[in-house]
């Protein structure tokens, strides 16, 4: 059962637009910046590196892929740790540095190994970031405007997405990670104004253990709760592990009219995203639930999905295109699953269920990858994608029907 941490202590609360809420929004944004780039620019960079068949670039993309999640895996582990044991803001601007150096030696590669191994490198830097943002925002705003500060953080870092794009296309890729660098070591200037979250200073005064992961494993209840939280954000996954980064594949086997690229089908689902995330954020505040409107997102998605495999056949790349947008919008709940997640537990183990959940979700593409292709010989290209995406589906809007409800939670607490 939850204790209370030290009530006699006011902690000290942060404005909606305070520097807190800016760093924590920019970081996304350069690492989503980053954790997208390769999506964007895989056929390219590996056409650079002598990789050009059209199957082989299929199978070395997944497999760089899969690196880089592989990466986060166990970069969500670590950061989720240190986030409860040393503090929140050593983890968002640990992660930052990590992955802005991975990034800018990954503009230097010349053969795959090289690739895969800086990619898992930078994959283990973006596991840090966002789930040690959320857990600020959320313990440092006043509980009322929680939905309002995850919501700003997710709108805006998600949109780095579109600038990858830009700078992919009019730089060439081996510039889009040098600039993807510059950009994150040019963030950590902006750590002036930045301060701890008050819930964390006064539970390292307690003798509450602090990130011991392996404590969500220990307690049916809790690890519950945990499980379910991990299986709300897998839909998310497939549809921009599978549907958008493999859409120049789909775009074939749907019979597109025109040629369709890998970095345009991830700008416009991630623009998508950018209006799905303020859409999101504000309907929970507006419900007073976040289970209600993730509900919602998750019902639209399935539409979108089967929109995407079953409507899409013999379109122009127009079309196509702008189901990717809607597809992006219906998962716009990034960062109401993040803050979900972190709304769920306890301060002593906020950062690490935070951090790790979003990064076990994304490396979900690691089993959905293998399943995929899997699947793709008893089943069809068209047929496996459909089964995945209608279980995944599922499970997530059981696991958020089963979930409580967390919506003006007070979060000073911790785990026993």
């Amino acid at each position: 059962m939850p204790t209370p941490t030290l009530p006699e202590t006011p902690v000290k609360t942060a404005s909606l637009f305070s520097a807190i809420v800016i760093v924590a929004s920019l970081g996304y944004f350069v690492d989503i910046y980053d954790l997208i780039l390769f999506s964007i620019v895989r056929v390219k960079s590996l056409n650079e590196l002598g990789i050009t068949a059209a199957a082989e670039v299929t199978d070395q993309g997944l497999f760089l892929i899969n690196m880089q999640m592989g990466g986060m895996l166990l970069g969500g582990i670590l950061w989720g740790i240190l986030g409860d044991k040393r503090g929140r803001l050593s983890v968002l601007f640990g992660s930052i540095l990590l992955y802005s150096v991975a990034n800018l030696a990954n503009g230097f590669v010349q053969t795959i190994d090289q690739y895969a191994w800086l990619r898992l490198i930078a994959g283990v830097g973006l596991a840090g970031e966002l789930g040690a943002g959320i857990t600020l925002v959320s313990e440092t705003l006043p509980k009322e405007k929680r939905g309002y500060g995850t919501m700003i953080v997710a709108t805006v870092g998600v949109s780095g997405a579109m600038l990858a794009y830009w700078v992919g296309e009019a730089l060439g890729w081996r510039n889009a990670y040098f600039v993807g660098g510059g950009l994150g070591l040019a963030l950590l200037a902006l750590r002036v104004g930045v301060y701890e979250s008050g819930m964390f200073e006064q539970t390292k005064q307690t003798d509450a253990p602090r990130g011991q992961f392996l404590s969500l494993f220990t307690n049916g209840p809790r690890l519950a709760r945990y499980l379910k939280c991990l299986l709300i954000g897998v839909p998310l996954w497939f549809v921009v592990g599978i549907l958008i980064t493999l859409a120049p594949e789909f775009g074939r086997e749907l019979g597109v009219t025109g040629a369709v690229t890998a970095g345009l089908a991830v700008f416009w689902c991630y623009f998508g995203l950018v209006f799905g995330d303020f859409a999101s954020g504000t309907l929970s505040q507006l419900l007073r639930s976040r289970n209600r409107a993730l509900q919602l997102f998750l019902g639209l998605c399935g539409v979108m999905v089967a929109a995407y495999l079953f409507g899409t056949r013999g379109v122009s790349p127009t079309v196509f295109y702008a189901v990717c947008f809607l597809l992006g919008l219906s998962v716009g709940f990034w960062a109401l699953f993040v803050t979900v997640a972190a709304e769920q537990f306890g301060t002593n183990l906020r950062a690490t269920v935070a951090t790790t959940a979003p990064n076990f979700a994304r490396g979900s593409v690691v089993l959905l990858v293998p399943l995929f292709k899997g699947l793709t010989g008893p089943l069809g290209f068209i047929g496996s994608a459909i089964t995945i995406g209608l279980v995944s589906l599922l499970v997530a809007f059981w696991a958020v029907s089963s979930l409580p409800e967390s919506y003006g939670k007070d979060l000073d607490y911790v785990e026993e």
